[in-house]
């Protein structure tokens, strides 16, 4: 885990590079990082992200109790700690609603694996939830049935969240998931898809496996 000063500007940094990269459309979205004492801190809600600083990120426990701070922490917080109290190598959590990766939630179909990179970094396809509303406790618990060896899930009809070992990790786990969705959503139109032989997928699962249980536990 990172120290709690860390924590909180990797939280920043993350939500910031979230709203330039366009994963999020003005106040949507949210990011949290886990601190070496177990601290989550959460990006306030409603607060455009130009806005959002140190100083006013939200200090919650697991439980979702406020330590410290006056800003009112995500409406999805308990998204975000239902990945915390599930994986305990999780250091970073982020939300997002991008375009390509949305299409896909909306259809109600994983984004495939058909990029060896996707398969390193995300664990292979990202798989789509169940529908389940925004905020909710049963949308937490769906999200995390999902990410047991992924880093990547769709929410069905909403939007993406993906988990790594510090916010910056979550961040690329959705960068190289939105640019997934967007080959795919091209590549299709130009005929069938072709799939990675069996054996790279299995290959590359393994890398994922090994990367996750030993290098993300050591932080």
């Amino acid at each position: 885990m990172i120290d709690s000063t860390d924590i909180r500007s990797q939280v920043v940094a993350a939500a910031k590079a979230m709203d330039a990269a366009g994963l999020v459309v003005g106040t949507a979205g949210n990011v949290s990082g886990r601190g070496d004492d177990g601290t989550i801190w959460l990006t306030p809600s409603s607060l455009p992200y130009d806005q959002v600083s140190v100083d006013n990120l939200a200090a919650v426990d697991l439980e979702g109790n406020l330590l410290e701070g006056t800003a009112r922490p995500s409406t999805e917080k308990a998204m975000h700690l239902a990945c915390y109290r599930a994986f305990p190598e999780v250091g970073g959590v982020l939300h997002c609603h991008p375009v390509h990766a949305s299409m896909f939630a909306v259809a109600h179909r994983s984004i495939p694996a058909m990029i060896e990179e996707v398969i390193v970094y995300l664990g292979g396809d990202v798989p789509v939830t169940a529908y389940q509303p925004t905020g909710s406790d049963e949308l937490g618990e769906e999200v995390v049935r999902h990410l047991a060896d992924r880093s990547a899930v769709l929410m069905a009809n909403h939007g993406m969240l993906c988990v790594g070992e510090s916010p910056d990790h979550a961040l690329h786990a959705a960068l190289v998931a939105e640019h997934t969705a967007r080959i795919v959503w091209g590549a299709s139109r130009l005929g069938d898809l072709v799939e990675l032989p069996e054996k790279t997928r299995t290959d590359f699962e393994g890398v994922y496996s090994y990367l996750r249980s030993e290098t993300w536990a050591a932080k």
